[in-house]
């Protein structure tokens, strides 16, 4: 993991309690990136499965808006500052779409191999999160008739390759859900106002390739 120079280091930083600083994280996407974030509604408890949401079948426990809801996303400073200050462990959420990335995600072992098949093809990457069972790979924003004419080049793309962009939305680190934590497996990069992001045709063709060899194909829930 490459570490974070400068004033983003605050992404990196401790609490005595040796949790991550929430709100100086949600303050650097919202106001040093222009990222829209609101927060998530989070585990049921601390380190604990289950979502805190109504729904006792939620299929992304702790990892989704609920109050408020994705609308509400915001790069103001006043409001997120009193966002977590109010949920100071709360996840962070990124409502992806411009002006903030776009991201791809696929599950956690065929995410492993597609990094190093891209790396190997010298493939630039920007930021990519990691979950306990699905990594994001952040890309930048794209259309729905864009997304739809990559794809029809396609004979096949596996229901496991999810595209989220436009009213969809990512959990960021420092974040906990009711599966566990979300950290950078590649962090982002100092030295420009926000983080590099690659077009989603970068990565695409390798993400469909990976899972059909590996047999990922299903759909999760």
């Amino acid at each position: 993991m490459r570490e974070i120079l400068g004033r983003r280091r605050r992404l990196l930083s401790k609490r005595s309690g040796g949790r991550p600083d929430q709100i100086s994280a949600a303050l650097t996407f919202a106001t040093a990136w222009r990222w829209p974030v609101l927060p998530g509604v989070g585990p049921k408890q601390t380190g604990s499965p289950g979502c805190a949401c109504p729904d006792a079948e939620c299929a992304m426990p702790g990892a989704h808006p609920f109050d408020p809801g994705l609308l509400a996303a915001t790069t103001d400073e006043r409001m997120v500052r009193w966002w977590w200050t109010n949920r100071p462990t709360a996840p962070i959420v990124l409502a992806t779409g411009a002006p903030g990335p776009c991201a791809v995600s696929l599950p956690a072992v065929a995410a492993a191999r597609a990094l190093k098949v891209l790396d190997r093809a010298g493939v630039r990457l920007g930021p990519v999160v990691a979950t306990p069972d699905r990594w994001f790979l952040l890309v930048a924003p794209y259309s729905m008739p864009q997304l739809g004419e990559l794809l029809y080049a396609r004979d096949w793309v596996p229901g496991s390759l999810r595209f989220h962009g436009e009213g969809g939305y990512v959990v960021l680190p420092p974040s906990e859900t009711g599966t566990g934590e979300v950290r950078w497996e590649r962090a982002p990069l100092p030295g420009s106002a926000r983080p590099w992001v690659p077009a989603v045709e970068a990565v695409v063709d390798v993400l469909v390739d990976t899972l059909t060899r590996t047999g990922v194909s299903a759909p999760e829930i």
